[in-house]
């Protein structure tokens, strides 16, 4: 699947341009439950895509710039990064969609696709490298299922197939939930741990088989299509190697999704699925959860619709840590607007403070587990001292503030 347009971005490297940073990034691992040093030069990222049912809402805004940002931050700092993503573009949740509004699934599926890459377009989300479908995905899955048989850990209910997590001896490993938490959240999203005939309650869905009225693709066991978790361990697998560097997601994607893949990938190749498990916080909304479920949800283009600056959205998601499970609000938006304003008023002049300290704080702070909150106090600091402080005529001292909006740019995505 075509991915959106590649960004127009300053190619901002920190050694071309002298500036010294002792810190090393490093990011949560949801496994080790420790910040651990990115050593890796070469970069995997696999992070999940949307079911594409309905429109980006700030949770799902908050993930993919949260990777994004992440992404940016290794650049700059000379490593490579390969980055993939799939969108389950065949799913149970985008079926019941189209049914209720009367419209062929696939059309419901293009439609929001690509309003979701305009999003992500206006949002100054730099695109991944490989953007996968399930369907098109299907002949990978097929073939990743075919691996799990050899290795005896697929079994058939009916004419459904399923993964059977006890193949896997780590399973658990990552996210770290007692038994029965694991079976109450598994049966919340999308998993059917009463199944009669299931060896363990939390075996999940490979490949289900035809039912009526239901799309479906030939394969060796039979017309269907694929299980959920199966999809995105087959895209990973297929795009990125035997192993990825970086498995990324909302926290909401800890389990089911992201244990089932990690689990299914290891028992495939005999080697761990990921290095590190990253993973974002929920965006909240009236003192709930942001969720297509509960409807409460402040969408993307909606907000660019009524004409506010896209700049003062990502902003505003970048105010608060990425862990952290956060409320949206008028006020968050209203601040990142008045500070959004502010930065452009202080880059009004073509010279102003020194910059080197600045970009270094900045680093530093997304070096630690991407603390953008103290990244965007200290350019506050260099906003402030730009407009009220500084006295271009009596300070020696000059730098040139094209130099900095340059790599706010490349490191925040921020376009002054």
């Amino acid at each position: 699947m075509q991915t959106w347009t590649a960004l127009s971005l300053p190619d901002y490297k920190l050694a071309s341009h002298g500036v010294q940073i002792t810190s090393k990034p490093q990011i949560w691992d949801t496994e080790t439950q420790i910040k651990t040093e990115i050593t890796e030069k070469d970069i995997k990222l696999y992070v999940c895509g949307i079911t594409p049912y309905d429109a980006t809402h700030m949770g799902h805004a908050a993930t993919y710039l949260t990777f994004d940002l992440l992404q940016r931050l290794l650049l700059i700092q000379g490593r490579k990064v390969s980055y993939v993503q799939n969108i389950t573009d065949v799913d149970d949740p985008l079926l019941e969609r189209a049914i209720r509004d009367k419209i062929d699934w696939r059309e419901l599926a293009t439609k929001e696709i690509d309003l979701f890459k305009d999003d992500m377009s206006a949002l100054r989300v730099m695109p991944p490298q490989h953007y996968i479908g399930a369907v098109e995905a299907i002949p990978l899955v097929v073939k990743s299922i075919e691996k799990l048989m050899s290795r005896n850990a697929v079994y058939k209910i009916e004419n459904d197939l399923y993964f059977d997590i006890s193949s896997d001896p780590d399973f658990g490993s990552r996210s770290h939930l007692p038994l029965e938490q694991m079976i109450e959240i598994f049966s919340q999203r999308g998993g059917d741990p009463t199944l009669p005939g299931k060896r363990n309650k939390l075996d999940c869905l490979l490949w289900r088989a035809h039912r009526e009225g239901e799309p479906s693709w030939d394969s060796p066991f039979g017309a269907g299509r694929p299980g959920w978790h199966i999809e995105c361990t087959a895209i990973a697998l297929e795009y990125l190697g035997s192993a990825v560097t970086i498995q990324g997601g909302g926290s909401d994607l800890i389990f089911p999704h992201h244990e089932m893949c990690a689990a299914q990938g290891e028992v495939m190749n005999d080697v761990s699925f990921a290095k590190y498990f990253v993973h974002t916080g929920m965006i909240g909304y009236q003192g709930e959860k942001m969720s297509k479920s509960k409807g409460n949800l402040v969408f993307v283009s909606k907000l660019r619709e009524a004409g506010i600056d896209s700049m003062a959205i990502r902003l505003a998601l970048l105010a608060n840590h990425y862990r952290s499970d956060r409320e949206w609000d008028d006020l968050l938006l209203q601040n990142a607007t008045d500070r959004l304003e502010r930065w452009r008023k202080g880059f009004a002049k073509p010279e102003g403070p020194e910059i080197s300290e600045t970009i270094s704080r900045v680093v530093d702070a997304l070096n630690n587990d991407l603390d953008t909150s103290k990244a965007l106090s200290h350019i506050d600091a260099w906003v402030e001292s730009a407009i009220s402080d500084f006295d271009s005529d009596k300070n020696s001292k000059l730098a040139n503030t094209g130099t900095l909006a340059r790599f706010i740019d490349a490191v925040l995505g921020i376009a002054i």
